[in-house]
């Protein structure tokens, strides 16, 4: 179970470094010409996806999706949510000891849903050309 939340950690760390000195012109651009949300939105999604699953992991269930990130396109607002969001859930992992099914499901269903993101966000800094953070670019070999 330690490799899960390590894991988690990691995770949430390489997704709060790509916002970090992200400008607002940045944070509003999209993947290219391509159908997309802005970059902003992207963190938005992220930032909800921590909270949903912070109170699904101490329900043990899915609670529904909401999200407190109410200026996803203002660096300070998007980078103090993901911190935020980021403290939430590993302090919700701290307080459970061993962890049943549901709640280890949980966990497993965040860490994806981070990396899809990634997977996302390389193609939207490619497109703008963008910066890659060095632990970032180290862990996806950039």
């Amino acid at each position: 179970m330690d490799v899960l939340k390590t894991r988690l950690a990691k995770t949430l760390d390489l997704t709060n470094a790509l916002a970090e000195g992200l400008s607002i012109e940045a944070l509003k651009s999209h993947n290219g010409k391509a159908r997309s949300n802005p970059i902003g939105g992207q963190f938005w999604c992220l930032v909800g996806a921590r909270e949903s699953y912070a109170r699904a992991f101490e329900a043990g269930r899915w609670r529904g999706f909401s999200c407190s990130l109410s200026e996803p396109d203002a660096p300070g607002a998007v980078q103090a949510a993901l911190a935020a969001s980021r403290d939430l859930m590993l302090e919700r992992l701290a307080a459970h000891g061993d962890l049943d099914e549901a709640r280890q499901g949980i966990l497993i269903d965040l860490i994806e849903h981070e990396a899809q993101h990634h997977g996302q966000l390389i193609r939207y800094f490619y497109a703008n050309d963008l910066p890659f953070p060095p632990a970032f670019a180290s862990r996806y070999a950039l």
